[in-house]
């Protein structure tokens, strides 16, 4: 327990800030502000995140040097690797081993076809060989050559390498040689980023792990380099305590030492929305649950189950990139507000992945943009008041948009301009729950047993005609959805993941080998967890085994419940998850325990949900929230729609327990929310709406 170390919000602010693609959100929850609360929504500063994170502080009002904690999600190293923004890095491997990361699995860029290009986050001219091995159990065969360590490393370091991996067969079983390789290579070389495969990931396979400890050399100085930026700026601005930095597993980690493991900062972002949503849910009553998170740039699809996200090993962020560390299960499409929608060579209608991003932006920001973007196509059919819109500079009006729309996509469909915008919004709500339906239906699960919890600053734009075309009965739209990314820093615990393989059937498994990795693994966290500093109140661990069949190449992630785990309870919890997977019982073959994990969190302070919302404002009768009518477009059937009257109603102006049906636009600082025709509305206790389809 560590009572002494918990963040008190009553005594300073804490500060949750999301950098997204289009736009930086900030939440100051801080008792001294007016109404304990504020926020600011501005433009990401791509040339520099730490840019826009200051401005947004500054447009908090945000006191830095009375602040209580900083918790920062960061696109920086996710961007660095689909851009090849990364460091110049070099290997050291295992004599005869320079291309296993070239070689990989032997799948193809196209899978069809002839064509395709390649190229290693590691160029082969920067791969070296050393003399060592170890065999499968993890004995000596060959010493290491410590003086061909040394000569490569100042080799790789007159070629211009900055960033060094060391990775060596069977290294997950005994680290030994690269722990002595990584000692020698510190000698020579003048900064930390060196890595090694075993101590990032300790698991079997040796191609998945390299190109882990690889991914995670190529971004560390790039974070590090960020990460001291903002730091520096912090300081100069008066404040005194840590930075949290969010990670792809949900959980945060000190900025202080997240650069050494910089690969677990990869998809952080869409993380920290999901750990948000799942914390809303659970408070409403709503354990099961799909999120939705539409942004400017893309949309991202997660589940939750039993108040849990999924968290899954495997990501493959692009070709012949896998990320094999725990990541919350997260299915990213690019459809968001600024996807630019055009007719391809064969006369159909797309919708993304480009972007207009932040600058210029869509159309009707004024900044010089003339491709239609989804936000565009709403703003047309009412869905979007021009007058609110976030990021506009310049001017665009709605009559020279739909004029635009008509030219570039309705010409070459037949349709006018305001046709051609609904076929925009057809088209992207098709991809969207098509995202939808790859983690939910594609993976066992009935769509309509979750509720479909909508956010981002453009999510609950469409969530009501998603959660219609997907048959979700229920829609939950949270009190700040365009934030809530942001909020997620907030609300998220510390977090260190461990894995080890020990790839051994059950009936030859030492049980005792078994508990002393899970408590190892424990210890290694809690050593973290103090190395810190950073405040908790207590520590939740959370035990995982991968198992399998024996011959069988898919694994089954079994939670435990404890660290002190039978043989016949791990046999039995294997049997059941299987038979809830696949429904099938295979009492003939032996079952393989492969890998064994441990989760350690550091559990922060719990946020109250009520601090998001502030009903000074609210109506007892709810004609008096309506600030507004106009014309608003909603589909009728999958072909037709039509406008409608629709009131415009103020999100602060909606008392809890208030209830009202569609249709209707809900307009707030960070969204604007649309209630179709024969919806039915009601506010909760925390301020949640939530919608009856």
């Amino acid at each position: 327990m560590h009572q002494d170390q918990a963040v008190d919000v009553t005594v300073g602010g804490i500060v949750g800030v999301d950098v997204g693609g289009t736009f930086t959100d900030l939440i100051l929850l801080d008792p001294a502000a007016p109404g304990g609360l504020a926020v600011a929504k501005i433009p990401t500063t791509p040339e520099n995140q730490a840019y826009g994170v200051m401005a947004a502080l500054e447009a908090s009002g945000a006191e830095l040097g009375d602040l209580a904690g900083i918790v920062h999600g960061t696109t920086t190293t996710t961007n660095a690797l689909l851009e090849r923004k990364i460091a110049r890095c070099g290997l050291i491997t295992t004599r005869g081993f320079r291309d296993v990361l070239e070689l990989g699995r032997r799948t193809r860029p196209t899978s069809y076809g002839l064509t395709g290009t390649f190229e290693p986050l590691i160029s082969r001219e920067f791969r070296a060989e050393v003399d060592e091995r170890l065999d499968a159990a993890g004995a000596v065969l060959v010493p290491l050559d410590e003086a061909g360590v040394r000569a490569e490393a100042l080799r790789l370091l007159d070629l211009g390498v900055e960033s060094l991996v060391i990775h060596f067969l069977h290294s997950y079983v005994n680290p030994s040689h690269e722990q002595r390789a990584a000692e020698i290579a510190a000698e020579v070389w003048p900064n930390p980023y060196i890595t090694c495969g075993s101590a990032i990931l300790a698991e079997y396979r040796e191609y998945e792990r390299g190109t882990t400890a690889a991914v995670n050399a190529a971004i560390r100085p790039v974070l590090d380099r960020y990460l001291e930026r903002l730091s520096n700026e912090l300081t100069n601005g008066g404040y005194e305590r840590d930075l949290l930095v969010m990670q792809g597993n949900g959980g945060t980690i000190s900025a202080r030492i997240v650069a050494e493991e910089a690969v677990n900062t990869v998809m952080s972002g869409p993380a920290s929305g999901v750990m948000a949503a799942a914390y809303t849910a659970k408070a409403a009553g709503y354990e099961n649950a799909i999120t939705y998170d539409m942004g400017g740039t893309s949309s991202d699809v997660g589940l939750i189950r039993n108040g849990r996200p999924s968290i899954h090993s495997e990501l493959e962020l692009e070709y012949a990139m896998p990320i094999h560390v725990p990541m919350v299960d997260v299915h990213s499409i690019g459809a968001g507000g600024g996807s630019i929608a055009y007719v391809d060579d064969a006369g159909m209608l797309r919708v993304g992945p480009e972007s207009a991003g932040a600058d210029p932006g869509p159309i009707c920001y004024g900044r010089g943009g003339d491709k239609p973007t989804i936000t565009d196509a709403n703003l047309v059919l009412g869905r979007l008041d021009p007058s609110s819109l976030l990021a506009v500079e310049g001017s665009a009006s709605i009559e020279a948009i739909t004029d635009r729309i008509a030219e570039t996509i309705g010409v070459p469909l037949g349709l006018d301009g305001m046709a051609a915008a609904a076929a925009v919004l057809r088209v992207a709500n098709n991809l969207m729950a098509g995202a939808v339906r790859m983690v939910s239906m594609e993976r066992g699960h009935d769509p309509r047993d979750f509720v479909l919890f909508a956010f981002g600053g453009a999510g609950p734009l469409h969530a009501a005609a998603l959660a219609r075309e997907l048959s979700i009965p229920t829609l939950l739209v949270p009190a700040r959805p365009g934030i809530t990314n942001a909020i997620g820093c907030v609300v998220a615990d510390l977090r260190h993941d461990f894995v080890n393989t020990l790839n051994v059937p059950l009936e030859n498994l030492d049980i005792k080998a078994a508990h002393a990795v899970l408590a190892d693994q424990a210890k290694a966290g809690q050593s973290l967890l103090d190395r810190e500093g950073a405040a908790f109140e207590d520590i939740l661990y959370l035990r995982s085994a991968d198992m399998q069949f024996l011959g069988q190449s898919h694994i089954l992630s079994v939670p435990l419940p404890s660290d002190r785990v039978s043989l016949e309870e791990l046999r039995t919890l294997f049997e059941e998850a299987y038979w809830d997977r696949f429904a099938v019982d295979l009492p003939e073959i032996r079952p393989v325990l492969v890998n064994l994990h441990t989760a350690v969190l550091g559990r922060r302070t719990a946020v109250p949900l009520s601090r998001l919302i502030d009903t000074s404002n609210a109506c007892p009768r709810m004609e008096d929230a309506v600030i507004s009518r106009r014309q608003v477009w909603f589909a009728e059937t999958d072909t037709t729609g039509s406008f409608h009257d629709t009131p415009i109603y103020a999100r602060d102006r909606l008392a809890l327990g208030a209830a009202f049906s569609g249709p209707a636009i809900i307009a707030q600082m960070d969204t604007t929310i649309v209630i179709e025709p024969s919806n039915q509305v009601r506010v909760d206790p925390h301020g949640n709406l939530v919608v009856t389809i």
